[in-house]
């Protein structure tokens, strides 16, 4: 049970008692322009939308079962509709929904139109919404002109075979027409809105005694010094010092950053926390961030001096040359090749890319290059870096369990794809790699492939723009991981597998894909042999996408952000392999005599 429900006195916002003195629009009124979030956890407006000649907001939530029934004719009207000028628009307005829920209905339900939260119901007060799925129906000028349901199909209680009247279709048609509204506002059924509430416990909650196990649980792992974070939450101070932003970031479920709907799959680096501990950082923050008693503080967190989170390498190969980054404006990929060969094919298990300057390295992803296997590209890619992410480490504690290492083809170099980001002032960036061998034995080999699309074009002003790839693994498998990789378009990616007798299973579902956080989702999931490995991608090209450079250019594949990319990479291992090698731990290649050995078998 959640702590203010059995702890808590429930208390109505402030804002509610405001919002009876507030007189809701009336048909004919002219509304103020619109606040909302946007699933990219963005402050919007209505006019961000662009001019249209007409608004319909359609008010929903992921469990009202009318709501849903209603779905697949949004889609139809909205699909009738937006070609003439009439811009739909999902306002989600439940409580206790989250931006990544809302999200993920939108997606599963297909919705094309841009989806919004409400989230202190200005937007409901604003327009006299009390239902979903009500609709408010505004002109180009944002004059209310209709309000109320979308058909009388689906009542409470019951349903007819088809409705009786087209209520909102309706609505529209006269709209366009330039006729006055011949039924201007409807009933409608549906689910009671519920208002936001603000939660007040009649127990103390204090810095000391809740909060800091919970900084140290989710936060301070990211958040100390030495790391890309831009401030520390180690102490009272550091946290009060930043109280109201550390309380709108986990409100929103912003942070910790996750991209992975709940609903599908079981990650093993999920950083979330858990409801009752949200409710206890915004109730401490709403009290006044009381510091309470340091001797019931938890020990405080040692994090080690070394700047690798692997361990001390074995072997560390740095970038020749110092790249110079500009002060401002946009920055090309850069390509750089290591200044290291590998002379023997090696075997390494945990691998960490290090930028010196952490401040300018957006991303970076590495691959190797062999000429000689004619092999270098996406298909050799290695591992990569992002704020927040993690180095791959295949080790185990458990020597019973398998040795998993990542090979290193005899002949390798490693090249490095770095996007740069400017920080307002010249910079300078030098990257760094280390890798940690695998010692004295290994039994599987990491595989993976990357789904790869290519000869799409986005088409311009697309909102929800769908590109498709699978492929077949076709021996028994365990899954290791799962990683997308988009350019700003992006909007959600699904990872499904589709198993040989048939059934279909949801394997990871990103519904607000965020470029800033292109996070690896780490799992352990047995793949049966002849299952295929889908991925699904949507592209935002509209103009309500805040990040997209041009909605009226159709996008191509590219290496740069201007263009797009699709790439949904596919980490796992072969359950059958048994190679049983004996390692060098020194070079982390196999020994001599059990080379000479196996290749005399061949």
């Amino acid at each position: 049970m959640r702590i203010f429900k059995s702890l808590a006195v429930l208390t109505v916002l402030g804002s509610l008692a405001a919002s009876s003195a507030m007189a809701a629009a009336q048909i004919g009124d002219v509304v103020a322009d619109l606040h909302f979030k946007d699933i990219r956890y963005l402050e919007r407006t209505l006019g961000e939308l662009g001019e249209h000649k007409g608004y319909a907001l359609v008010f929903l939530n992921s469990d009202c079962p009318i709501a849903q029934r209603f779905a697949p004719r949004l889609k139809e009207l909205d699909a009738k509709f937006s070609g003439q000028g009439i811009q739909f628009v999902g306002v989600y307005c439940s409580p206790g929904e989250t931006i990544m829920e809302m999200a993920s209905h939108a997606l599963e339900n297909g919705f094309k139109f841009p989806v919004v939260r409400d989230e202190d119901h200005s937007v409901c007060q604003e327009l006299g919404v009390e239902r979903v799925p009500q609709v408010a129906l505004l002109d180009a000028q944002r004059k209310l002109v209709y309000r109320g349901r979308i058909n009388d199909q689906y009542r409470t209680g019951g349903a007819q075979p088809t409705a009786s009247r087209e209520d909102l279709e309706v609505a529209i048609g006269e709209l366009l027409a330039g006729k006055p509204i011949s039924v201007a506002e409807t009933p409608v059924d549906g689910c009671r809105i519920t208002p936001p509430r603000a939660a007040t416990t009649t127990l103390p909650v204090t810095f000391h005694e809740q909060i800091a196990g919970i900084m140290q649980r989710h936060c301070q792992g990211c958040h100390h010094a030495g790391t890309p974070a831009p401030f520390a939450l180690m102490t009272y101070e550091d946290v009060a010092d930043h109280a109201e932003m550390v309380a709108e970031v986990v409100a929103d479920h912003r942070m910790p950053p996750w991209y992975a709907s709940a609903k599908y799959g079981h990650f093993t680096n999920d950083p979330g926390m858990t409801s009752d501990e949200r409710d206890l950082v915004l109730a401490w923050v709403k009290a006044g961030t009381p510091a309470g008693d340091p001797a019931k503080s938890p020990q405080p967190l040692v994090f080690e001096e070394s700047k690798w989170r692997i361990g001390e390498p074995d072997l560390v190969v740095t970038m020749k040359d110092t790249h110079d980054v500009q002060a401002e404006g946009f920055v090309p990929y850069q390509y750089v090749f290591l200044p290291y060969l590998f002379k023997e094919d090696t075997y390494v298990q945990a691998i960490e890319i290090l930028p010196h300057n952490r401040n300018v390295v957006h991303h970076c992803n590495m691959a190797y290059a062999n000429l000689a296997a004619g092999k270098a590209g996406a298909e050799t890619f290695i591992t990569g870096y992002v704020p927040g992410g993690m180095p791959m480490d295949l080790r185990s504690d458990d020597p019973t369990a398998p040795q998993v290492a990542y090979k290193i083809l005899k002949g390798s170099a490693l090249v490095l794809q770095i996007h740069y980001t400017t920080t307002g002032k010249p910079e300078k960036s030098q990257i760094s790699v280390g890798f940690r061998f695998a010692k004295e034995r290994v039994d599987k080999t990491t595989k993976f492939f990357v789904l790869d699309p290519r000869g799409w074009s986005i088409t311009p002003g697309d909102g929800m723009f769908e590109i498709a790839e699978s492929r077949e693994i076709k021996d028994d498998a365990t899954l290791l991981g799962l990683f997308s990789h988009m350019h700003v378009r992006g909007r959600d990616m699904t990872f499904k597998a589709h198993y040989p007798d048939g059934k279909t299973e949801t394997l990871l579902q990103i519904p607000n894909y965020n470029f800033e956080w292109q996070l690896g989702y780490v799992c352990h999931d047995k793949i049966p042999a002849g299952t295929k490995i889908e991925a699904i991608a949507h592209f935002d090209n509209s103009k309500f996408n805040p990040y997209n450079p041009d909605p009226a250019r159709a996008v191509p594949y590219g290496d740069q952000t201007y263009d797009e990319m699709f790439n949904g990479f596919v980490f796992w291992i072969n359950d059958n392999e048994n190679l049983n090698l004996k390692i060098d731990p020194k070079t982390g290649t196999a020994l001599k005599e059990q080379v000479t050995k196996k290749v005399a078998q061949d």
